[in-house]
């Protein structure tokens, strides 16, 4: 019994020393994480702002009545699209041509008396060559024609000014553009010694849009131009694309006009004039819109996805970057504004490193991955 009990005890403690042996060969085979990443590449980057401003029309007419009459009729259509010269009021014309008729019979009787002052001019120039009458009745007579003369120039410039009223009574559009409501009706006495608004109207297609930027923005664009860090794009290239207030995109594309040369004092702000087309009139003056402005382009920019992005507790921004052993490692990253789901890296990375952009929650610093990229590592996108 203790022969047969010997051997069964050596061949449990071989098997025992066995399943030992082979637990590191199984701790060893465990499957490493699959990441995908994409490696570090530099591009040319247009860097963009995104500001915030009003729709203003590029052209404004406050229609105004230019003379003192009753409202006789509204010929245009509120809300109408108008041309230059359409006739926008009627004033009652009666008075106007009163006064008309006036200046127009002192301008004729002044004529008679310059005639007669002429003539008699002549007459005493004949007699006082033949000393017939005293010099001073001779200079009294030219006095009288030259003054005749006078008279006669300032009742043409009554007529002249009385005309322009008579046509002022017709009121017309002194620009093309949209025309609103009217401000006065029918029967409304306006252009009694002040200014009566009868209508306004504006232009709106091209619509301009007025950015804010603060002056800390434009001295840091400033820098980095002096610097050679950026390029600077002219007004007239830089692109300007609309957002709506819902997020939409506005689909014309436009373009940066100028920017101010002054300050505002109260906001510490430059205003940035930008203009989009606007056929059929969907931007509406006084409209509260954001516009992203392509200010300066770098040429050797570095981006890497928003999804690469770790924060640790001090909310630094850090990536996982693989070394040659494909292990996995933290880099912190010094970041700058958003392009495109792309955050623009200034500091931290460099060409030819390859960071984890899916898989981050299986990757662990120190250890090895395993790199799943369905072809090659994912192209640097710059697309604007």
């Amino acid at each position: 019994m203790k022969k047969l009990f010997a051997p069964l005890c050596l061949s449990a403690l071989a098997l025992a020393l066995t399943a030992c042996d082979k637990s590191p060969v199984a701790q060893t085979q465990t499957p490493l994480a699959k990441v995908r990443t994409e490696v570090v590449a530099t591009a040319p980057l247009s860097i963009s702002n995104e500001l915030s401003g009003r729709v203003v029309a590029p052209r404004v007419a406050q229609v105004s009545a230019r003379v003192a009459g009753v409202v006789l009729k509204r010929v245009y259509s509120e809300g109408a699209e108008v041309k230059q010269g359409d006739v926008l009021f009627l004033i009652d014309p009666a008075p106007l041509k009163a006064d008309l008729d006036s200046a127009q019979a002192a301008l004729s009787k002044s004529r008679a008396i310059a005639q007669q002052a002429k003539l008699q001019e002549q007459r005493y120039a004949e007699l006082i060559g033949i000393n017939a009458i005293s010099r001073q009745d001779y200079d009294n007579a030219q006095a009288q024609a030259q003054q005749s003369n006078a008279d006669v120039a300032a009742n043409q410039a009554a007529v002249q000014r009385a005309k322009l009223n008579l046509g002022y009574a017709t009121v017309t559009a002194p620009i093309s553009g949209r025309i609103g409501r009217a401000l006065v009706t029918e029967g409304a006495l306006v252009g009694q010694g002040e200014v009566t608004p009868m209508a306004r109207i504006q232009q709106l297609n091209p619509i301009q849009v007025d950015l804010t930027q603060s002056t800390r923005d434009v001295d840091n664009l400033r820098a980095a131009f002096r610097a050679g860090e950026l390029q600077q794009i002219g007004s007239n290239q830089a692109k300007a694309t609309l957002i709506r207030d819902n997020g939409s995109l506005y689909p014309l594309p436009g373009k940066l006009l100028f920017t101010d040369v002054s300050v505002e004092p109260s906001t510490g702000q430059i205003i940035l004039r930008s203009e989009f087309p606007n056929p059929d009139h969907d931007l509406l003056p006084g409209s509260f819109v954001r516009v992203r402005l392509e200010q300066a382009v770098n040429k050797e920019a570095i981006t890497v996805p928003q999804r690469a992005i770790l924060r640790d507790g001090a909310g630094v921004a850090q990536v996982l970057l693989l070394d040659a052993d494909n292990r996995v490692k933290q880099q912190p990253l010094q970041l700058g504004g958003v392009q495109n789901d792309r955050w623009i890296v200034n500091e931290g990375l460099k060409p030819g490193d390859q960071i984890v952009i899916e898989g981050l929650q299986h990757a662990r610093v120190g250890e090895q991955v395993q790199i799943d990229n369905p072809t090659l590592p994912l192209a640097h996108s710059t697309d604007q």
